[in-house]
């Protein structure tokens, strides 16, 4: 077999430099096959085009819908203090993400380059703020996120064997582990099975959700509206309170710009990507919508406050026998979700150390596959250690204004590349007063959350910066025998797992 070279561990060139908007032709590399490379032509293996319009909505809406709008109602309502106050929390959250995903359409236009607020961030303020972000990503937020949605998935699965109490945690996290597995191998071979799960999956969620309004249609139209006589009583109105039902509702809305993390394998993305987005993001308000009016209109505020998991609280009340349904539903939301979260996840990293901020290994492409094959095992392996962390859960608590901080500076940076590049090309341009709205509220989300959760926010910080020293030991003046390291691992993978460096085709 040919040696395949392998990469630097950082790229000499400037990787965050805003491109010039224009087609590029893509080559598929066979096995055995070489590379040509010269001063003017670099061509190679690269990731494929094959996400096209319906499997782009199909993975916005699949990654939101996932636990969040089964078992998390609960949190919005808590904060709310009324149903009435709750159900416009929820409304405003999805007008939210709606401006935040056309601000993220406009970015990914303009930069298009998977990584999502890596790349823009990166783009907008340089490397050391887009290192962070994905430092914070690589440590806590992704695969934290993934292994609370691989347990929630298990925990509900194993529901209908244990109904009178909890599953054993062995059998929960061995369940959960296969599950990784299973997916991560489906990624790993082939995209379009990857999107073909994700279909079925957010099918099977819609449907489920679709049941639970039917039921609750059908008992309000046999005249139960006595939860409804006063909906706005007992609302809070403490700025903090409110704070925190918005990031309870914006939880179970995230995963809207997990498309922005695969932007190279979108077909056509100066059309797809804003048509996903103003397809998905009014159809997931809706549905949510019309879901909490269901909950609400079944079940009191006490049982919903004193319910771990909503949707398995409405089905034990209104579907008899047929109640197992509501915990085989959230089963399949998760699974599906998390399908979709690998796969986005996965580009993070795969761009992260295709730009030299993580080591070359992770940025290799499987020549037969076209899938990036060592950064999705890692991401893997990552998720797997943190399902046996038993304060898992506590972990997000501390970096759940991170995701708003992050947010706030990748929609600063749009801004900020206005006034820097007027004249780069923008394929879709929003309107201004959208990403001002939107630091806005997030200014509001963050400074609220430091006065409201001071501990989390310092916990959450003191990770962020944590990464700088990383940076400046690793990226900035790496140590000779880290780098060492990173090519020989980089060189063993390129053998091990067929792969080579992804290429970009300059001209």
């Amino acid at each position: 077999m040919a040696r395949v070279q392998a990469s630097e561990t950082l790229i000499p060139r400037q990787v965050f430099e805003v491109p010039s908007i224009e087609a590029s032709g893509k080559q598929r590399v066979r096995s055995g096959s070489t590379t040509s490379k010269s001063s003017s032509n670099v061509s190679g293996v690269q990731l494929k085009k094959q996400i096209g319009l319906l499997d782009g909505v199909a993975i916005i809406v699949g990654v939101i819908v996932g636990s969040g709008i089964f078992v998390s109602p609960k949190g919005v309502l808590k904060f709310s203090g009324s149903i009435g106050q709750s159900l416009i929390v929820w409304v405003l959250c999805g007008v939210l993400s709606m401006v935040g995903a056309l601000c993220y359409a406009e970015l990914g236009t303009m930069i298009p380059k998977s990584g999502g607020d890596y790349a823009y961030i990166g783009a907008a303020f340089g490397p050391l703020p887009a290192f962070l972000y994905l430092w914070v990503a690589l440590l806590i937020l992704v695969p934290t996120g993934n292994a609370i949605t691989a347990l929630t998935f298990a925990q509900y699965l194993l529901k209908p064997f244990w109904p009178s109490c909890e599953a054993p945690i062995e059998a929960v996290q061995l369940l959960a582990a296969a599950m990784i597995c299973v997916l991560t191998v489906i990624n790993c071979y082939n995209v379009k099975w990857v999107t073909r799960v994700t279909d079925i999956f957010t099918g099977t969620k819609v449907v489920a959700l679709l049941v639970i309004v039917g039921a609750g249609v059908w008992y309000l139209f046999n005249g139960n509206t006595e939860h409804w006589n006063k909906p706005f009583d007992g609302g809070l109105q403490s700025p903090g309170y409110i704070a925190l039902a918005f990031y309870s509702g914006l939880f179970s809305y995230s995963g809207w710009n997990y498309l922005n993390f695969v932007t190279e394998e979108l077909k056509d993305p100066y059309k797809n990507l804003p048509k996903a987005i103003c397809i998905s993001m009014p159809v997931v308000t809706v549905i949510y919508m019309i879901t909490n009016i269901a909950y609400f209109s079944v079940l009191s505020t006490e049982e919903i406050l004193s319910s771990d998991a909503v949707a398995v609280t409405f089905g034990d009340k209104m579907l008899g026998y047929m109640s197992w349904i509501m915990p085989f539903a959230v089963a399949c939301s998760t699974f599906g979700s998390l399908n979709g979260a690998i796969f986005a996840s996965s580009r993070l990293f795969f761009v992260g150390a295709r730009n030299g901020h993580l080591p070359a290994a992770i940025s290799l492409i499987n020549v037969n596959c076209l899938t990036p094959i060592p950064s999705l095992i890692f991401l893997g392996a990552l998720t797997l250690l943190l399902l046996f962390i038993e304060d898992t859960y506590v972990l997000i608590n501390y970096v759940s204004y991170v995701e708003a901080l992050f947010t706030l500076i990748s929609v600063s940076g749009l801004l900020w590349l206005r006034y820097k590049q007027p004249k780069t090309e923008r394929p879709i341009r929003v309107s201004l007063i959208l990403p001002v709205i939107y630091l806005i509220v997030c200014l509001f989300l963050v400074i609220s959350s430091c006065s409201q959760s001071p501990f989390e926010v310092g916990i959450g910080t003191i990770i962020i910066l944590s990464g700088i020293p990383v940076y400046y030991l690793t990226i900035h003046h790496p140590v000779n025998w880290l780098a060492d390291t990173s090519q020989a691992i980089n060189i063993w993978c390129s053998k091990f797992f067929i792969c080579m460096p992804n290429q970009e085709k300059f001209d």
